[in-house]
């Protein structure tokens, strides 16, 4: 039995925004000493992506037309989160270099997250 969409967008949403305000309070508290200039940069991009993108999940599970293509945009959504910022707070704690290989793949899914978003309120009637 699959979950509805509008139940998985709310709960991974609020779950990536408690996540992003963590996040940035550990980067601006307990990183802040420890962390170069550049790797701070890095984790607070990562923080805002993760924010923004936990916005749009809400965005997605308050949606009055569940539909395919949103189904499509919160899984998109949800595995750019994991793939973008995951990738950042990586290289910002000083992850190989390697890891940014997969930085793209997480801004691709964002893409792929707010087309299907597109073609969800296309479709509407």
């Amino acid at each position: 039995m699959t979950m509805p969409v509008s139940r998985f967008a709310g709960i991974a949403g609020s779950v990536a925004g408690a996540l992003a305000v963590a996040a940035g309070a550990f980067g601006s508290h307990a990183l802040r000493t420890r962390l170069d200039a550049d790797a701070l940069r890095l984790w607070q991009i990562a923080v805002d992506y993760q924010f923004w993108h936990a916005l749009a999940l809400l965005a997605v599970a308050l949606l009055p037309f569940p539909s395919r293509d949103s189904r499509v945009a919160a899984i998109a959504f949800g595995v750019g989160i994991v793939l973008f910022p995951g990738s950042l707070y990586a290289l910002a704690l000083g992850a190989p270099r390697m890891v940014g290989t997969i930085t793209p793949f997480g801004g691709v899914a964002f893409l792929v997250g707010w087309t299907a978003l597109i073609v969800a309120f296309a479709r509407r009637r």
